[in-house]
């Protein structure tokens, strides 16, 4: 039979292989787990500590917001963005996410690197000299159209 030792890094390595982790968190995930299964073998009660989503935020905001990936500050799953993942998950809406954890208002909620190659697929396909080209050409429609006055309204009585 393993030890509780092996039974613990066996646990948490399948954890850490889904899950970002660095090494300090990674020490101290061995060790409440090695913790958890000597209590479980003695017959003790484990209590399991709970992250409430009306504590405390799962990330800080420096972490939050990385190259790479955002990371909810709610559940604390990382991805790309996470417009679509509160609206499913949490049924919030940007404003009231930013508002909830004093997040500002121009603060993208998409990964820098992901908004970044969006960008440069924008301007490899020519976007913004087609949008100002269509900005001018709607403007030179607005002078050329004759600006019909408006009838005036008849009076009731």
């Amino acid at each position: 039979m393993a030890t509780l030792l092996e039974m613990a890094t066996e646990i948490v390595s399948a954890h850490a292989s889904t899950t970002t982790m660095s090494k300090e968190e990674l020490i101290a995930e061995i060790a409440s787990v090695y913790q958890a299964l000597a209590a479980l073998e003695k017959g003790e009660a484990v209590t399991a500590e709970v992250a409430s989503e009306e504590g405390g935020p799962a990330v800080s905001k420096k972490k939050a917001f990385g190259k790479d990936k955002v990371y909810c500050m709610i559940c604390g799953k990382g991805m790309k963005t996470l417009t679509r993942h509160l609206k499913t998950a949490h049924d919030l809406k940007p404003g009231q996410y930013k508002k909830q954890f004093g997040i500002p208002s121009k603060q993208s909620l998409a990964a820098r690197s992901y908004s970044e190659s969006r960008r440069q697929m924008a301007l490899d396909r020519g976007l913004p000299g087609k949008l100002a080209e269509a900005r001018a050409n709607r403007g030179k429609k607005a002078a050329a159209a004759p600006k019909a006055k408006a009838a005036p309204k008849a009076k009731k009585k």
